[in-house]
């Protein structure tokens, strides 16, 4: 397995609806890979996670707020899914200006379920291959990707990796291709 060590990784979210396994299962494998995952959301504070589109689960605390992030920071972006959530964060310009911000610095972003959503939003698709929830496809090629049906996809093309999977059945390989990906940059 490579190593996160020295590497701070970025997860964006809404304030509430993100899918909590989308959210604590990568967290948990880039701290077990010796990263540091930081969470950013609209407004520090508390964000409440879903399992589902209805029932509440945890809350968890976003450190750093969309209008303070410096991209720099960072060596990666993670977008968990949640339906409520990525239609927030696609919503929100100031969350779309920093998933653009992340590609325009050739850094890498993975992103699960309906997570793309925010890549469709903010218009960096043309050229890329990825895999999302099924009922994001149309959309997917709307915004010039390519979508196809896998477990986890990895599309290093135009001079930046973007890492995708379905829904929360395929964390295991989305997580070890986000460990491998950032960690051998």
């Amino acid at each position: 397995m490579s190593s996160l060590t020295g590497k701070t990784i970025a997860f964006l979210t809404a304030q509430t609806g993100v899918e909590k396994p989308e959210l604590t299962d990568p967290w948990a494998a880039v701290e077990n890979a010796g990263g540091t995952p930081e969470h950013i959301a609209p407004e520090a504070g508390s964000v409440q996670s879903m399992v589902g589109d209805v029932d509440k689960d945890e809350t968890f605390e976003a450190t750093v707020a969309v209008a303070d992030v410096d991209v720099d920071r960072y060596d990666a972006l993670v977008l968990p899914g949640g339906t409520v959530n990525a239609d927030q964060v696609r919503a929100d310009d100031a969350s779309v200006a920093i998933v653009k911000a992340f590609v325009d610095a050739g850094k890498p972003v993975a992103s699960i379920c309906h997570g793309p959503w925010a890549l469709v939003e903010a218009g960096v698709l043309p050229g890329k291959t990825l895999t999302s929830f099924p009922s994001l496809q149309t959309d997917i090629r709307n915004a010039g990707g390519t979508w196809e049906d896998h477990e986890v996809f990895h599309c290093p093309a135009n001079g930046w990796d973007l890492i995708t999977s379905r829904n929360p059945d395929d964390l295991p390989a989305f997580n070890d291709k986000l460990v491998e990906v950032v960690g051998g940059r």
